[in-house]
């Protein structure tokens, strides 16, 4: 096997998907690093020709990823990228993807997003305290996060210009640098104002006027992914939350909360940007609880049936 040849088509893969098909940086690494393991497995397994693979061939490639101690969650995600990649061998007339066509994904188990209780969100915000370093922006970051429930690298990237703190919205870049609107709560609005206002004679990590980001380092840079995350883990053990707790737990608490508050699934997909209802849909099977009161409120034989009560004395008009 040309191993040059796969890694040239890897890249031209991921050219592809950034410059046609207009997917964000995120997105086109993810799918490039999965495709970096497939490679590496076809150096090591002598793949003999990746062109044409058989669906043998292919199960050995699952079996390396279990192999490699990958969840079923991030396998499936793995056999998502190959396939897209012998799809985009297919439309080159390159490869033949029947193969992988054949592959199906193996059977998850229904995820169900982990979803911290609103008492634990305010713990968690208010966990940065006066006498911490960049107090203001730390609280307006956990603030932001579920009022929006913006994904990491939304809230990283968010501009000045993009925050309409007077209107009580901001905009934000998706996926595929999709733009929604997304409405702030007045207490992300204060901790914005604050942040943004200076309320503090310390001006590290608040932007300059020379930057056009909301959030930033001690040096003025903007926050990374890695950064933001680290930021969270450190305030919920901070909380005594659990160490899974993470910006996207926030994003689940967001959407899981307004649809028990009575929102509708339309309302949290837009919100949540999702280009999918059925993304969505995940955080319906969250709240049970809520959909048997509604049932219990509404549905004619909703109601618990009443007690049993005791069986009468018999008498001669009642048998027993």
């Amino acid at each position: 096997m040309n191993l040059r040849e796969l890694h040239a088509d890897i890249a031209a893969f991921r050219h592809y998907l950034q410059a046609e098909r207009g997917m964000s940086d995120n997105t086109v690494q993810a799918y490039g690093r999965d495709l970096d393991r497939f490679a590496r497995w076809a150096a090591l397994a002598r793949f003999t020709d990746y062109s044409h693979p058989t669906l043998q061939e292919l199960a050995r490639y699952i079996g390396f990823l279990h192999d490699e101690q990958l969840s079923p969650p991030s396998i499936a995600r793995h056999l998502v990228s190959l396939k897209m990649f012998y799809r985009f061998l297919r439309m080159e007339e390159r490869a033949d993807a029947a193969a992988i066509d054949l592959l199906g994904s193996p059977k998850l188990w229904e995820r169900i997003p982990e979803v911290l209780p609103p008492q634990a969100v305010e713990t968690l915000i208010h966990a940065p305290q006066p006498g911490d370093r960049f107090f203001l922006r730390d609280r307006a970051i956990l603030e932001t996060l579920y009022a929006t429930g913006c994904r990491a690298s939304e809230v990283v990237n968010l501009k000045l210009n993009d925050l309409y703190l007077d209107a009580g919205f901001c905009k934000c870049f998706g996926k595929g640098s999709k733009q929604r609107v997304v409405p702030l709560g007045k207490p992300a609005i204060q901790a914005l104002r604050a942040y943004l206002s200076g309320g503090s004679s310390d001006h590290r990590g608040r932007p300059t006027t020379s930057c056009e980001f909301v959030f930033v380092s001690k040096t003025g840079r903007p926050l990374t992914r890695i950064h933001l995350w680290a930021l969270v883990k450190k305030y919920c053990q901070r909380a005594g939350l659990p160490r899974t707790v993470s910006p996207h737990t926030l994003r689940h608490s967001f959407a899981t909360h307004l649809l028990a508050g009575g929102a509708d699934l339309r309302s949290v997909q837009e919100m949540l940007g999702h280009a999918s209802i059925q993304t969505t849909q995940i955080y319906t099977h969250v709240d049970r609880d809520r959909l048997k009161a509604l049932h219990r409120q509404f549905h004619p034989k909703g109601q618990p049936s009443p007690p049993a009560t005791a069986d009468p004395t018999p008498t001669d008009d009642n048998p027993r």
